[in-house]
């Protein structure tokens, strides 16, 4: 940990929060604070740069928003590490995505179980109502930071041995595609607030934002698998290129 132990000045034309702000950018800016690393606590920036708890609290909410820090729920305040880009309208495993960027990919496996399908998801998927469906939960990290809750639904029939699997060795993607090659892919990404569990498993706090990536595959005329992959809005985002199919179309190929 970086020590802060300087008092912020004020000049006539400055705001406190804003020199807290320039404070704190100048030491990632500098390399002191690296991305990753975890700053001094609001009660630390208040006692070290001899300001309000009231001006350390605006400072670190808008560097967040921008951001720059990111807040883990009981851990404290962190130098934000660069966003990285998902594929919108292809399928690649996360663990590959985040081996590519240099990162270290692990997880960490909630939930692996076969289920009766509720109705609402017995509809989603044209199944008969509380037919059995597999269902996972699975919580990816890079660096040991949590960036994305996996929940899947998949059908037997396509992936008759999928609890036999260990996750943590080859991710779902990889497997599924392995054995069951997709046909067709729906995508529809939504901003929203998640449930309490979800945030827990994240590690955000209740105001944070997810993108909720909502995925149907296809493998025939059958829907394979219905999912939700739930992504902190502060540590990740999506993206993806097309080529129109003829000039002023929007059709993605």
């Amino acid at each position: 940990m970086i020590d802060m132990r300087k008092s912020v000045q004020e000049p006539v034309d400055l705001p406190l929060y804003q020199q807290v702000k320039d404070y704190i950018l100048e030491l990632i800016n500098s390399g002191k604070l690296r991305p990753g690393m975890r700053i001094e606590s609001e009660a630390e920036l208040v006692a070290g740069l001899n300001v309000s708890r009231m001006t350390v609290n605006r400072a670190l909410r808008e560097l967040t928003a921008e951001g720059r820090l990111c807040r883990r729920q009981g851990q404290g305040t962190f130098v934000a590490v660069k966003k990285p880009q998902a594929a919108l309208f292809t399928i690649q495993s996360i663990a590959d995505e985040i081996r590519e960027r240099g990162g270290l990919y692990s997880c960490s496996i909630h939930l692996l179980q076969e289920e009766k399908a509720r109705p609402s998801l017995a509809a989603a998927m044209d199944l008969a109502p509380y037919a059995p469906v597999f269902h996972a939960i699975i919580l990816h990290k890079e660096n040991n930071v949590p960036i994305q809750l996996a929940c899947r639904h998949i059908r037997p029939e396509i992936a008759p041995h999928f609890l036999e699997q260990d996750f943590t060795e080859v991710t779902v993607s990889e497997y599924l595609l392995g054995i069951a090659p997709v046909t067709a892919i729906e995508h529809i990404v939504e901003a929203l607030i998640p449930e309490p569990w979800i945030r827990d498993l994240l590690e955000i706090n209740s105001s944070e934002p997810c993108l909720a990536l909502h995925r149907k595959t296809w493998v025939g005329e059958k829907i394979a698998t219905s999912s939700t992959f739930y992504s902190p809005g502060s540590r990740y985002t999506l993206g993806g290129t097309f080529t129109p199919t003829s000039p002023g179309s929007i059709g993605v190929m």
